[in-house]
């Protein structure tokens, strides 16, 4: 389950996306069913969220890894590799990186 607290001791990928309109569905599809089949089995996965931008032209994956090495090491695995390249090959560009929480903030009512 994903957990956004400063202390969750997680590193965060957030992978923006950017794909044609009539392509972000299929990118939706394929991240989902590598989500489901591949990365969740892999050591250290703990959670993916999917999002899809209103105007059609973005997909950002939003993922948590119990640390930067274990997100290394899932990409250098020849499944997720494959599973990466056919996403890869739905989108006009791709912007990954490693986060950490620093602040989070909720609604007072």
């Amino acid at each position: 389950m994903t957990t956004i607290a400063t202390d969750a001791p997680v590193v965060t990928l957030i992978n923006v996306f950017t794909v044609q309109p009539d392509r972000q569905r299929k990118l939706v599809e394929v991240l989902a069913r590598a989500t489901d089949e591949v990365m969740r089995h892999v050591p250290g996965f703990v959670s993916a969220n999917l999002h899809a931008g209103e105007d059609g032209t973005r997909v950002v994956n939003y993922a948590q890894w119990e640390s930067v090495e274990a997100y290394r090491a899932m990409l250098q695995n020849p499944t997720a590799q494959e599973h990466m390249r056919e996403a890869a090959a739905l989108v006009d560009g791709f912007d990954p990186h490693l986060y950490t929480v620093e602040s989070v903030h909720t609604s007072v009512h």
